[in-house]
């Protein structure tokens, strides 16, 4: 049995950060149905052909899904929505501002209709203040929440190479939802959960916040050294890879003088001897070790600092992860289904192959739309009616 198994979840979701959200739930054994515009659906959907024709953002987050197609502008497709949440446990959604009450689909209402239903919005801004019904994508949110003044090489600030600030909020979206599940086990009632993209990524901002509190300077952009301890980052090694050092304390930097850089004289050079000169000389620092690593190779640096019991790590690329020895060795990654054959997946970080994570497969654009009306009700008949109207 899954943690989830008999959890309905019905779903107006597009993107990334809702579609996120509503993948994990469905990792844990829930039901996800989809509903997808017809003719288009999720228009993640076509953000690239990367993976056999299909998305690389889209098959990310939406295996494991039912998708239907209603035109949820239609009454009789409305009805239908209406009929999926009769005995749903979850409603999730990130549409547009306004437009779930503009259908009659936000909390308040839903309540009275279906008092134990679970309703997650998710949005930009969150559904009230100033910024409400701005509209909100992930880079904007990295740039609203300050991320991209700390984030880049001290001339250019840079984004994070994948949808953090919608990464962010799919989480909070699933740790409130389950939370919500367990309350509803204590009261019977539903409760409205409202996820802001900006609250998540400033949530995740907290470290900096912090440091810059009260007028003090924001950490300097280090580029992918860290901005405020050193030596914390990359560094070129003779054979022109690059390895990512970890120092975080006092007892490690005369380590790594003695038994790394063989330079035992530096641990207590007064420009060098604590985190904040080290961080003040870094340029300096820098250069000493680089001219230590320029004649030996990958292998010999990482070798000495195994040894010396310093945390370190490889820079690699994509190729080099999907070959990940340490994913291999605990058999992390499984393959599931799609219309362009199958794929690999990784199983969710925390699920075993031997708790059986559901792994099935991405959904078509209304691949289920037939089977969810027949399970409601709804006959052949009035199927090929609905679709001559456009309404599924």
């Amino acid at each position: 049995m899954r943690p989830l198994d008999g959890i309905k979840v019905v779903t107006f979701e597009h993107a990334i950060a809702a579609p996120f959200c509503t993948r994990q739930l469905a990792d844990l054994g829930a039901r996800v149905i989809k509903v997808e515009r017809p003719g288009t659906g999720d228009f993640a959907r076509n953000y690239d052909e990367r993976v056999s024709g299909l998305a690389s953002h889209f098959v990310w987050t939406n295996r494991s899904k039912e998708s239907i197609t209603l035109d949820v502008k239609q009454p009789a497709a409305l009805e239908i929505v209406h009929r999926l949440l009769a005995d749903a446990d979850v409603f999730v959604q990130n549409l547009a501002p306004g437009a779930t009450q503009r259908l009659g689909l936000d909390y308040q209402t839903l309540h009275g209709r279906h008092p134990k239903l679970i309703v997650c919005d998710i949005s930009g801004y969150g559904l009230d203040g100033p910024f409400r019904d701005k509209k909100a994508y992930d880079l904007l949110i990295q740039s609203e929440s300050g991320f991209l003044s700390i984030t880049g090489s001290e001339s250019e600030p840079a984004k994070a190479g994948c949808s953090i600030a919608d990464i962010a909020a799919g989480v909070y979206g699933y740790s409130n939802i389950l939370a919500a599940l367990i309350e509803r086990g204590r009261t019977g009632l539903g409760r409205r959960i409202d996820i802001s993209m900006l609250e998540s990524m400033v949530e995740w901002m907290s470290y900096p916040l912090y440091y810059a509190i009260d007028g003090q300077a924001p950490p300097k952009r280090a580029g992918a050294a860290h901005a405020t301890i050193y030596p914390y980052g990359p560094f070129k090694i003779g054979d022109g890879k690059t390895v990512m050092l970890g120092l975080q304390n006092e007892r490690e930097w005369k380590i790594f003088c003695e038994a790394v850089i063989c330079r035992p004289e530096l641990a207590d050079d007064e420009r060098f001897n604590s985190n904040s000169r080290r961080v003040e000389h870094r340029e300096e620092l820098a250069q000493l070790i680089t001219g230590t690593f320029s004649s030996l190779t990958t292998g010999d640096v990482i070798g000495r600092i195994d040894e010396a019991g310093i945390a370190n790590a490889r820079m690699n690329d994509m190729q080099a992860v999907w070959a990940h020895e340490q994913l291999a060795a605990r058999s992390r990654w499984t393959r599931v289904a799609t219309s362009a054959g199958e794929i690999p997946a990784l199983y969710p970080p925390g699920l075993t192959p031997e708790d059986k994570p559901r792994m099935d497969p991405v959904p078509a654009l209304g691949e289920h739309t037939d089977s969810i009306l027949c399970e409601l009700g709804y006959d052949d008949g009035q199927i090929r009616a609905m679709r001559d109207a456009g309404a599924v």
